[in-house]
């Protein structure tokens, strides 16, 4: 891809992230917060200034995107995204260092929820909803919002939401890719403000209604209470949000199907049978276990509901200390680490489908031992499933764990405890945001060590891309003409 055209398509993507600065601005007006209008304002207009620019000049020029440049082009769109939302946290001088804002920007935007701070009730009202917003942006993938908005990329529309969007199998829900992802992000939009007027209703203040809503749909976890969630103490909130975090974790184009009464396409999707069912019983297995805890089967399964939903679709929400559950229950949740959601949603992990192949797979592979020249094949939402998809998910399946282990040898060189820092690996590559042990969900990410910090960076990136549009920049084939 000619450097020009590059250049130009980076700049329109930044404008328009810059645009939805328009919120912490209009907040910060709302709640007289004056002195932090220039955080806001200083990267809206010099984004929209520059993309509008970029937008007009080359208008007519034809986009053509190679496989090599739609790699390039979404790993640093996403770099230079993550480097646009440090500046409003770099103005405000509540982080104090480079490593800080952009670790805070990057888990923002990839949904991870993992934070440095320690007092975020200290922050302008603006710029929680700032952070809670770059969840929202990221959640459903600013790439899919650009080819919503700008039929010029409809040339390599379906190639870009491919390189970012999540699970092994990736289409089409209507002709067009631009429909497609208009399609999804008005649903993405719809479920967010049905949400922030039920959390409304519920008790929060309309700002913390919008924040909570961005943060729940984008299965990111960002709060504007000390205590997240739990500093409401109201189980009408807490079942509204596990609500909406169990409805952020499923395919998007599952509503898709419902709006449009194509209700088979429902009842034969595998990976929705598997998410239910690993929800319903590490929600029930956990509440049991937490009987002796809470006092009462109502409260601990008002408790499990919410974790077990925090951690499987990777939001990150806390109302509890879970490290202070029983060991048993503490393994449950462990074990959700690498569960993550479905694909084609909002959440990070490993992803449900993702273990339903390889679960399949190996049923298969114990079959043929018993019956050598039987012919078997899996079997995905009532369909033969393609052998490149077995592959597909057993190479993913080898990067995802590798990389998990190297960063899990790094977090251990930076003095983190061996459990810390898988459990940290775990979630800086899943997106989770809360580990276990020095990690936990009542602890922050500040006091590492820079290196460490810039290190989980790469890996919240590299894993809401699903690994490859980062990773595959190291192949000696990349560079080969």
């Amino acid at each position: 891809m000619p450097i020009f055209i590059f250049v130009r398509l980076i700049f329109i993507i930044l404008a328009i992230v810059g645009i939805f600065l328009t919120f912490p601005v209009i907040t910060a007006l709302a709640c007289g917060e004056f002195f932090t209008l220039h955080w806001y304002l200083i990267p809206m207009l010099s984004t929209i200034a520059l993309g509008s620019i970029f937008y007009f000049v080359g208008k007519k020029t034809k986009i053509k995107l190679s496989t090599r440049s739609v790699f390039a082009f979404v790993a640093f769109a996403w770099i230079s995204i993550s480097m646009l939302g440090t500046v409003p946290l770099l103005f405000s001088g509540y982080f104090k260092t480079f490593a800080d804002a952009l670790f805070e920007s990057v888990s923002a935007f990839s949904t991870t929820g993992a934070t440095v701070l320690s007092e975020v009730e200290n922050l302008p009202r603006s710029l929680n909803l700032w952070r809670c917003e770059m969840h929202w942006l990221g959640g459903m993938g600013i790439i899919a919002l650009t080819v919503a908005l700008l039929p010029l990329l409809g040339v390599g529309g379906f190639q870009l939401i491919k390189a970012e969007s999540t699970g092994p199998d990736k289409g089409k829900i209507t002709p067009k890719m631009a429909s497609t992802a208009e399609t999804l992000w008005l649903l993405y939009f719809g479920f967010t403000l049905a949400e922030a007027i039920v959390l409304k209703i519920c008790g929060m203040d309309v700002i913390d209604s919008i924040s909570y809503a961005f943060s729940t749909l984008g299965t990111g976890g960002f709060a504007t209470m000390n205590s997240s969630i739990a500093s409401y103490n109201s189980p009408a909130i807490e079942i509204v949000c596990t609500v909406f975090m169990f409805l952020a974790g499923i395919n998007f184009s599952l509503y898709f199907y419902v709006i449009s009464g194509k209700f088979s396409e429902i009842k034969k999707n595998s990976e929705l049978k598997a998410y239910l069912s690993i929800f319903g019983i590490c929600m029930v297995v956990i509440a049991i276990l937490l009987i002796p805890h809470y006092g009462s089967f109502a409260t601990a399964l008002r408790y499990s509901s919410f974790q077990v939903a925090a951690i499987m679709t990777t939001t990150g929400f806390a109302t509890a200390d879970y490290l202070t559950w029983p060991n048993a229950a503490q393994f449950f949740l462990f074990l959700l680490f690498f569960t993550g959601g479905c694909s084609g949603s909002t959440s990070g992990g490993f992803k449900v489908i993702r273990w339903v192949v390889l679960q399949k797979q190996a049923k298969n592979e114990m079959l043929r031992m018993l019956h050598p020249h039987g012919i078997f094949s899996i079997s995905i939402n009532k369909k033969a499933g393609r052998k490149d998809l077995v592959f597909n998910v057993a190479a993913f399946a080898f990067v995802y764990f590798g990389l998990v282990g190297i960063t899990t040898m790094i977090g251990a060189f930076c003095n983190l405890d061996v459990f810390t820092s898988l459990t940290a690996s775990l979630s800086m590559v899943g997106n989770i945001g809360p580990a276990f042990g020095e990690l936990g969900p009542t602890a922050n990410y500040g006091w590492l060590c820079p290196f460490l910090k810039y290190w989980y960076c790469f890996a919240m990136i590299a894993g809401r891309l699903e690994l490859y549009n980062l990773i595959i920049f190291i192949l000696p084939d990349y560079w080969k003409n």
